[in-house]
């Protein structure tokens, strides 16, 4: 009897089977949302496709089960259904080419706060705006914005404009350097108390909707320590090589090393170009020889060694760097000044490691992380 009903299922006797296939999202079954193509029926054997909105529903497998249950549980267990449900779905769409204009991404990071990882990335940028390039800066530090400060911006709100729909921002120029900040859209004063994805979500806007256009490099400022901006910054942009700034002291060497794991760790796999050891030394500008070691003596540099990698520069202690940068005027401007001919030395070395980066190895590409 169970052979003579199997011979006889018909499409009609399976899509009504299939009504009892619920999309989770939708609670709409598979039947009345269309998603059953291709259906045949020869004999006891049922082949059929599901057809998906997107390509990566997350319940694709899930639905497959469910349509074998069911089919099995109305028709018998002697259907040959296993294995014959196939998947359409879209192909996924190729994702607008990010700052088509912009020749090298160079990352600023640090692995704890107060090691002086803006001033670093500000007169870095200024330093290669000296050299002649076309440059940018991006501050991704959204919890603690300071470039605004830095440039003596912090009055300045960038101009958007309207094309095809897309609201494009002006980044806001300086010293012949073209800047974005989420400190242009807020005041001073006030705290940033946003939840990951707010952040993530306004530093992806800087990105993808900042009016960049052409650059030979943009600096990314990022935030210290490792976290969901980091990711952000990876996943959206194809990063160059990062920069490591730290102190010599041993308390934030120690984090250094966590700062190189993230980029060069086999999901990221960005270059690092090399530390930066900032407060290396302390000397007063009225005796430019004297050198005082308050935060230790040569800690990045026995560092590099280490893990063999590059000293890119030792930036000293001068008066100059915090009233320079307070006035919204970077030492770098001055080459003459000790620490400005420090930050043009830091800029030279950047270009060469960039060239010697893109000659020898592959373009970065931007990160997919996914999850299982």
């Amino acid at each position: 009897m169970q052979k003579e009903l199997i011979e006889m299922v018909t499409k009609e006797m399976v899509l009504e089977a299939l009504k009892r296939v619920v999309h989770p999202e939708s609670r709409k079954n598979v039947v009345e949302l269309g998603m059953v193509e291709n259906l045949t029926v020869e004999g006891n054997e049922v082949m059929f496709a599901l057809k998906f909105s997107r390509p990566n529903d997350p319940f694709i497998q899930s639905m497959k089960k469910s349509c074998v249950s069911a089919i099995e549980t109305q028709l018998g267990e002697d259907i040959k259904i296993k294995g014959n449900i196939g998947t359409i779905v879209p192909e996924r769409p190729v994702a607008p080419e990010i700052l088509p204009g912009v020749k090298n991404i160079i990352a600023v990071a640090s692995g704890k706060g107060g090691v002086g990882k803006s001033t670093v990335a500000v007169n870095l940028a200024v330093g290669l705006k000296n050299s002649g390039f076309k440059v940018g800066l991006l501050d991704a530090d959204v919890y603690g914005p300071s470039i605004p400060k830095m440039f003596g911006l912090e009055d300045e709100r960038p101009s958007a404009r309207n094309e095809d729909g897309v609201e494009w921002i002006t980044p806001v120029e300086k010293y012949g350097i073209k800047l974005l900040s989420v400190g242009f859209f807020v005041k001073p004063e006030d705290a940033l108390v946003w939840r990951g994805p707010m952040a993530t979500s306004a530093l992806k806007q800087l990105i993808s909707q900042g009016d960049w256009g052409e650059l030979d490099y943009l600096i990314l400022d990022l935030p210290p320590g490792t976290g969901d901006v980091h990711l952000t910054i990876v996943q959206e942009v194809p990063v160059t090589g990062a920069i490591i700034v730290s102190t010599p002291q041993e308390v934030a060497l120690a984090d250094v090393i966590k700062g190189i794991s993230m980029f060069t760790g086999e999901k990221i796999n960005v270059p690092v170009l090399g530390i930066v050891e900032n407060m290396s030394w302390f000397t007063p500008e009225e005796l430019p020889e004297n050198k005082y070691y308050i935060f230790g003596k040569d800690g990045c540099k026995k560092m590099a060694e280490k893990l063999n990698i590059e000293l890119l520069a030792q930036i000293p202690i001068v008066q100059g760097i915090c009233e320079s940068g307070d006035a919204g005027e970077p030492i770098a401007l001055d080459e003459s000044s000790i620490p400005g001919k420090s930050f043009k030395k830091l800029a030279s070395r950047v270009i060469e490691l960039t060239e010697k980066r893109n000659a020898e190895l592959e373009p970065t590409k931007r990160v997919e992380i996914t999850t299982k």
